[in-house]
């Protein structure tokens, strides 16, 4: 029975992985008979459309009576965007529900596992838990702490420049790493960039090559420099974009930008002047901004990683070298004054990118003993 779960639940995390259903968490259901044969799959393709439970009871259809239901995560109880899982899940006559992991959303978090079983259905919980968590890591942080999962993303030399002495950058890296780049792009909900980014560069950051949606836009810009003829405000009626900036900004140019489509966001100014984090990314996860992806530049990531906000990092190297003098360095900020305090990626998985090595995994974070990881 348990190499059975394994396997069932193995395919409900697989089919999890589908659909994009943010503000909502990524889930994936099986529904078997007592043989263990499949007769329903489903997973929640996007928000407002059927959980993954329902949609896999429907296609078993009657013959889910008498059946076990597989689920990555906890079935709600709660009435959102659709009617409570468990409620289908009664009605279908499941009579076993394999569930991967609890949900820590406060409306659920044991709520469903609980009215299951006083109806007498059979629950087992915890198969492939951490494959399961996984599947909902940046839905758990913002249900829980109220704030958007952050994702860095560094494009560097092999000396860590992300630009050479003259101030060009295109393109350090291959494009095996780009496509890649914008794959991850389409998997958040939004990308975010510092206004010197976009000044030097004028990216578009979108998709491209790759399928999927296209991000919100994020420029955050304290002094509101953001220019009209930006590429990003060009097309801000098509793709929704904003610019984070401080409270002591100039109004004038908020106007201009709002005729264009783009929405600003005021938030405390940072010791320095800039955009308080913290703040900023409280801000876009009230707006339903699950997960942000920050891609530049220097002063945006060492913002960032003072305050130690960075969930995963994603680092792609160059086989080349932009020299001592090559401008700016990958992320501006004091640092730690030793190696073992420095924040890295843990445990950190390494793949061959095209010509590129590329570095990826969740931060850790030394623990705290009197003082802060500093800015610039």
């Amino acid at each position: 029975m348990e190499d059975l779960d394994s396997e069932l639940m193995s395919r409900a995390i697989e089919l999890g992985g589908g659909g994009d259903p943010t503000p909502n968490p990524h889930v994936g259901s099986v529904v078997a008979n007592a043989n263990g044969t499949v007769i329903g799959e489903g997973f929640h393709e996007a928000a407002g459309l059927d959980h993954a439970e329902v949609a896999a009871l429907k296609k078993a259809g009657s013959a889910a009576k008498g059946s076990t239901l597989y689920v990555t995560l906890e079935p709600c109880n709660h009435l959102g965007r659709t009617p409570p899982c468990v409620d289908a899940i009664l009605a279908a006559g499941i009579v076993r529900v394999v569930v991967g992991c609890r949900d820590p959303d406060p409306r659920v978090d044991g709520g469903g596992i609980e009215r299951l079983e006083a109806a007498g259905v059979k629950v087992t919980t915890g198969v492939l838990e951490a494959q399961a968590r996984g599947l909902i890591k940046p839905w758990a942080k913002y249900v829980t702490q109220h704030t958007s999962f952050v994702t860095l993303k560094l494009a560097i030399s092999l000396d860590g420049r992300i630009a050479t002495r003259t101030g060009a950058s295109k393109w350090i890296t291959c494009p095996e790493a780009r496509i890649k780049v914008q794959a991850l792009r389409a998997h958040h909900d939004a990308v975010m960039v510092g206004i010197n980014t976009v000044l030097t560069d004028n990216p578009r950051l979108t998709v491209r090559d790759v399928p999927g949606r296209n991000p919100i836009r994020v420029i955050v810009d304290s002094k509101l420099r953001l220019p009209l003829t930006s590429q990003v405000v060009q097309t801000a009626s098509e793709i929704p974009t904003c610019v984070v900036t401080t409270l002591a900004a100039p109004t004038t140019p908020e106007s201009a930008l709002a005729q264009m489509g783009v929405r600003v966001i005021r938030v405390p100014a940072t010791a320095e002047g800039r955009c308080d984090p913290v703040v900023m990314f409280r801000e876009l996860a009230a707006r339903e901004v699950v997960s942000v992806m920050t891609e530049g530049g220097s002063e945006l990531a060492g913002s960032l990683l003072a305050h130690r906000l960075p969930d995963e990092l994603h680092v792609f190297v160059a086989p080349l070298m932009l020299g001592p003098r090559g401008r700016p360095g990958a992320v501006d900020w004091a640092g730690p004054d030793n190696p073992a305090d420095a924040p890295r990626i843990e445990p950190a998985r390494w793949e061959l990118c095209g010509t590129d090595a590329y570095v990826w995994g969740p931060i850790a974070y030394p623990q705290k003993t009197g003082r802060t990881l500093s800015g610039s």
